[in-house]
């Protein structure tokens, strides 16, 4: 219904000495990641090497209450998911964490990003008589981990040995009878970090806010490349290959990321009010008012204001109760929905020259009908104004975005065609070479942007490679 960008899941994880209601405290890191994904999540506890679980579609304050968290009973560890399933419909298979059994023990897997070669670690598992019961990259990560285990004296050598053959973008914790293991990806494309409580536990999460809700201490991020084992004897940290240039998702400064996180050192905040800024010196416009198209735009509009003089306004006030649920309305009925979802403050905007700031444009359905929402608002000009580049190019690590086709800035060759596309008087993006100011120079990937991958992404598939293919003869598609 809206074209938004969507970011698969989030991730979090907690290590005990001692047994204790570890799946509540996960509960509540998941609460922390839920602008992660809404459409399901799971939690998996350990109490004495025995994993119990529970996943479902639904928000974490739909699919787990008190009873529920009791039921899961007490442990000394617990990991927890939240997902936002890609294009098409909903695998409940693919709902995390997924919990495997095997001859050397249990372990449960969370993940967050895309593996460019899932399609072929399927077809080698499969072809040695591996059952995938879903289509998510996760499964192909767990079996991979498993094969290894099976030659080695260790769950973290396993892990070693199997990421050098994942490619791709991930972020993953992984929980066996005895101790919690945090790893990520040789480029780094997806957060995560490491935080203390006191000196009896440890937390790991996609972002810090959900260190913060556990009341854990930021420590640091998990490098690129590297295996951090915690157990009884505390933490400890291996490497398969230390990259040399770190390429994190310049988006989760731009959008994805909750504003209070801090990621590989740098405040999302921050990186958010230096965009408004460097769009305020690269794209100026005499205006009355600047607004921003919340969440994300929010603090761009802020870093406009500042650095132009020109006022800040609240512009919109978003209903923060719509889910993904929301029914799907009629083509007549949505203008209607998008009222529902925003709706204008009259009297910010009426008679006005306003800036409005969002943070991306996708197809130019959703900004097109904004736009005519504050010309409906009695808005004398609307003038765009975008903290990120545009968007031209597929992403293979993790962020659901459009295929090219879809995509309005590679529809047209100027900003000009499209401000009149979305019936804007004026259109300006983030300048590409500015992407670096916002996180204080250090690596990040820009693909979605640029067409240019720190990775090779030819062996990538597409969205629903696996269910696309398995259930066409059904004429169904579901999640990929």
């Amino acid at each position: 219904m809206f074209d938004d960008i969507h970011e698969e899941c989030g991730v979090f994880g907690i290590y005990e000495k001692h047994r204790t209601d570890a799946a509540s405290s996960v509960y509540f890191g998941l609460y922390a990641l839920q602008h992660r994904g809404q459409e399901s999540c799971g939690i998996a506890v350990c109490d004495d090497g025995v994993i119990s679980h529970r996943r479902h579609e639904g928000l974490v304050s739909d699919v787990f209450d008190k009873k529920r968290l009791e039921a899961l009973g007490e442990g000394n560890m617990a990991i927890g998911h939240v997902r936002y399933s890609t294009f098409g419909g909903k695998n409940p298979n693919n709902i995390q964490p997924l919990v495997i059994r095997h001859i050397k023990g249990n372990m449960a897997l969370v993940h967050n990003g895309n593996l460019v070669n899932a399609a072929a670690l399927r077809k080698d598992f499969e072809m040695h008589g591996a059952i995938f019961h879903g289509s998510s990259d996760t499964e192909a990560i767990a079996y991979s981990i498993v094969k290894e285990r099976l030659s080695c004296d260790s769950t973290e050598e396993a892990v070693a040995r199997a990421m050098p053959k994942i490619e791709g973008a991930y972020s993953c914790i992984l929980m066996t009878a005895t101790k919690l293991i945090a790893f990520r990806d040789k480029n780094g494309f997806r957060p995560l970090c490491i935080g203390k409580i006191g000196d009896e536990a440890y937390a790991a999460a996609s972002e810090s806010c959900a260190l913060d809700a556990v009341g854990a201490e930021f420590i640091r991020d998990v490098e690129p490349g590297e295996i951090l084992i915690i157990d009884e004897n505390g933490m400890r940290s291996m490497y398969t290959e230390k990259a040399t240039k770190e390429n994190i998702c310049i988006f989760e400064y731009i959008y994805f990321a909750r504003p209070d996180s801090i990621i590989n050192g740098a405040s999302v905040h921050h990186a958010r009010i230096r965009a408004g800024e460097i769009l305020a010196e690269t794209a100026p416009v005499d205006a009355d008012i600047v607004i921003g198209v919340p969440d994300s735009g929010l603090d761009a509009a802020l870093g406009y204001s500042k650095k132009s003089g020109i006022p800040y306004g609240i512009g919109f006030i978003k209903n923060k109760y719509i889910g993904r649920s929301f029914i799907q309305p009629q083509q007549h009925q949505r203008e209607s929905a998008v009222k529902i979802k925003l709706n204008v403050i009259k009297e910010t905007v009426k008679g006005k020259r306003v800036i409005m700031i969002d943070d991306s444009i996708v197809r130019g359905t959703t900004s097109e009908r904004i736009v005519k929402l504050l010309y409906d608002a009695g808005a004398a000009e609307v003038h765009v104004r975008i903290s990120a580049p545009p968007f031209k190019h597929s992403c293979y690590f993790g962020t659901d975005i459009d295929s090219e086709d879809d995509l309005i800035a590679a529809k047209y060759d100027t900003n000009e065609q499209i401000a009149k596309a979305i019936g804007a008087d004026s259109l300006a993006f983030l300048p590409i070479e500015s992407l670096g100011e916002l996180i204080g120079g250090q690596g990040y990937c820009s693909g979605c942007f640029t067409g240019e991958y720190p990775i090779d992404v030819s062996k990538a598939s597409g969205k629903n490679k696996f269910d696309m293919k398995i259930h066409n003869n059904k004429k169904t598609v579901t999640e990929g």
